[in-house]
């Protein structure tokens, strides 16, 4: 039988907190009517109520202290929207352990402490929820876990962050390079004063971790996962990617294969065929393939409050039916395996190589029988125009080749007298 009135307490009320809130209160007859109960804003807990906000609650729900939510009885559901670890695990341990049920979309906190937050979930018999964990407004986790249950996943491959989308989309469309559109990202709030979880791949690692998990049923040690940024990717690189067909992307990537995971973020010539290659600004898209379903792609805004807003309503919409159902808190974690994280070594793929070179005759014939020697066989030499006096750039697509190899014949090629540098080595996909 459905309650009168279900409660809600926010913890965090900055971009995602007034983006939920927002939505709970604006909404709140539409989602009486799918809940069958009000769902009512009581709390809401920040250290700073005097920071001007897009949308603010009354005076009387207001409060500065987590106990305000996990000491009210009639709190039954608790949205953490602090982020960042510490804090974040504090209370969304002791709301579980007050038998609440939390929804979060704190994809760091998920990703490294999620199995024992879902089994705290599990004995306390409430929810955790997570939807806005992954891809903000983009409903991903729960078809993963639903919709896709029955099907084999075979590749996960995403562009899950809008930050570094958003920079490779300018330098792209305007021919820049990376610090100046990322002063411009800046300015505009698409990329924080401290950028680096996003243009370093953290972020992404983060949510890769996740999607993984819940594709392969397995433990994932998100520390193991490679990851590398966008901060080496030039206007050149650009220039060449569209010139040989491709666009760059920051690519989170799971696979799995002879019995472990292939688990990476990095740049990515994505070529232009491709569904992802058309992914541009804060935009976000994870392109699943699945056995029997084949290739899917969930595509919408990765971030903000009204998109990671919205996630985080559809996941207390869920508890609160659970609630009304009697039916929360009966699916621990399901990680049943510990498969291991092959190491990027042993990563296959195509590769691009930008060089610069000695302008003089004989230098590419020196540098293709170093990579052959190594076991790297090319597809396309390209020899672009370079305005240097004294030297040239060469830059070479490989074909599908151990990671090994290459780091293995870079090596070498750096100890010719006729190479200058190595400005770029950046993988193909798709």
């Amino acid at each position: 039988m459905s309650r009168e009135q279900i409660n809600v307490g926010v913890v965090g009320f900055g971009t995602v907190g007034v983006g939920a809130v927002r939505l709970l209160e604006t909404n709140a007859d539409w989602i009486a009517q799918r809940v069958g109960s009000r769902v009512n804003v009581k709390v809401v807990v920040d250290l700073e109520w005097d920071r001007e906000r897009e949308y603010t609650v009354r005076k009387d729900q207001q409060f500065t202290d987590m106990k305000a939510v996990l000491d009210d009885p009639e709190i039954d559901i608790v949205i953490e929207a602090i982020g960042g670890i510490r804090a974040a695990r504090t209370a969304v341990s002791e709301a579980l352990k007050h038998r609440k049920s939390v929804v979060t979309p704190n994809k760091e906190l998920i990703a490294k402490h999620g199995a024992e937050l879902l089994n705290l979930a599990s004995e306390a018999n409430v929810d955790l929820m997570f939807e806005g964990a992954v891809g903000g407004g983009i409903p991903i986790i729960r078809p993963m876990k639903e919709s896709l249950a029955g099907d084999c996943i075979q590749r996960i491959v995403g562009i899950v962050n809008g930050t570094t989308n958003y920079i490779l989309t300018a330098m792209t469309q305007e021919g820049r390079d990376f610090g100046e559109v990322l002063a411009d990202a800046q300015a505009l709030g698409y990329a924080e004063a401290d950028p680096t979880a996003d243009v370093e791949g953290f972020d992404a690692m983060y949510k890769i971790a996740i999607l993984a998990s819940i594709a392969y049923g397995t433990h994932i040690d998100v520390n193991k996962i490679y990851h590398e940024g966008i901060t080496n990717i030039t206007a050149a690189d650009i220039k060449y990617a569209k010139q040989l067909g491709y666009e760059i992307k920051l690519l989170a990537i799971g696979a799995r294969g002879n019995g472990a995971l292939d688990l990476r973020v990095h740049p990515a010539f994505v070529p232009l065929g491709h569904p992802l290659a058309s992914v541009h600004g804060v935009f976000n898209a994870v392109f699943v393939q699945g056995e029997p379903v084949g290739d899917l792609m969930f595509y919408g805004r990765g971030a903000g409050s009204g998109p990671t807003g919205s996630a985080v309503v559809g996941d207390v919409i869920d508890c609160a039916r659970n609630i009304n159902k009697g039916a929360s808190g009966r699916v621990p974690c399901r990680c049943y395996l510990d498969l291991p994280i092959q190491p990027m070594d042993a990563v296959e793929t195509r590769f691009y190589l930008r060089t610069r070179v000695k302008d003089q005759p004989g230098v590419i014939g020196k540098m293709a029988t170093i990579l052959g020697e190594h076991g790297v066989s090319l597809t396309s030499i390209f020899q672009p125009q370079h305005e240097d006096t004294g030297g040239a750039e060469i830059v070479w697509i490989t074909h599908v080749v151990q990671e090994a190899k290459v780091q293995a014949a870079l090596r070498a090629l750096k100890d010719i007298d006729v190479v200058d540098e190595i400005a770029s080595v950046i993988r193909v996909e798709g």
